[in-house]
């Protein structure tokens, strides 16, 4: 049976560790992937060594893997989980001899990573940090706060602590610390507090993002100059310089009536302050309307 042309179902691995042929150092148990490296391939690749390896292998396959692995106990759980959810490949395969054995080998290996880090953690946190102990392992909160300050991306650090509720939800506690607060509770709230932290950041960046914009908007805003007369005086001036032809024969100014109109709108002001209607100075600016001239004794002259 290849599942590459089977449709099966994927485990969400967390983690996973691939390679190309010219990378494999150890074929036999690399997985190796020489397309797209998809959790979907990696998935395919994996239930491919369960069907051709020899089972003599099937130990040595997942020692070899969790090695490479920086957290082996989801590794396992999520393996047995994809062999778990393709059970009707080794049933139409006739491989459940396969299926069984690689099961057994991942739950001794599991016993093994469990049994190992309950006893590097006792050593190494007091019983008076520990909120709870089961059979398999204990729960401590002081522990997970360790932990999180090591994960640097914030979507692994929810992940993390709501699997550790999960944990401790089922698992069978034999005893609890009275001195400490519930497990489930203190990682419950520090997810809110993370949660609560990158919300307020994130506030904070579009508040300091807006300011920025405000403060740059405003030392970008154009300095208006005020015409201390009437605003006829100032058209008039432009008006000579779009009439009045230099010796070559064009203007001085050589633009639309609006457009020379849209520029005086932009950067004048009248007497008292106030913006120029437009419209006016189009008006002001027409050569046909001389009777909006300034008298000739108030005429700017060139």
């Amino acid at each position: 049976m290849n599942p590459n042309n089977a449709n099966i179902k994927i485990a969400p691995f967390p983690e996973y560790v691939t390679v190309t042929s010219s990378q494999s150092v150890n074929p036999l148990f690399d997985i190796i992937i020489d397309e797209n490296v998809t959790l979907e391939n990696y998935c395919k690749a994996l239930l491919n060594k369960v069907f051709e390896l020899p089972q003599s292998k099937f130990q040595a396959f997942i020692n070899y893997q969790t090695d490479i692995i920086q957290d082996e106990l989801r590794w396992l759980n999520k393996f047995e989980k994809l062999i778990s959810l393709n059970e009707e490949l080794f049933i139409s395969s006739t491989c459940l001899s396969r299926y069984n054995k690689m099961y057994h080998y991942i739950e001794k290996k599991r016993e093994e990573v469990q049994s190992l880090r309950v006893s590097a953690a006792k050593k190494a946190t007091p019983k008076r940090l520990i909120n709870a102990e089961a059979e398999d392992r204990h729960f401590s909160f002081h522990e997970v706060k360790d932990h999180i300050e090591k994960i640097n991306d914030f979507n692994e650090k929810l992940i993390y602590l709501t699997e550790e509720i999960f944990e401790y939800k089922q698992a069978e506690i034999i005893s609890k610390n009275s001195k400490l607060m519930d497990y489930d509770y203190q990682c419950t709230q520090l997810i809110e507090k993370l949660q609560t932290i990158r919300k307020m950041k994130s506030e904070f960046e579009k508040e300091k993002e807006l300011t920025e914009n405000n403060s740059g908007s405003g030392a970008a805003q154009h300095l208006k100059l005020q015409i201390n007369g009437p605003i006829n005086i100032l058209t008039n001036a432009f008006k000579q310089m779009m009439v009045n032809v230099k010796p070559n024969g064009t203007p001085y100014i050589q633009y639309k009536i609006k457009d020379v109109a849209q520029f005086i709108c932009d950067n004048f002001v009248d007497e008292n302050g106030q913006p120029i209607s437009q419209a006016t100075i189009q008006t002001y600016l027409s050569p046909n309307r001389t009777d909006k001239d300034p008298n000739s004794d108030m005429k700017v002259r060139f």
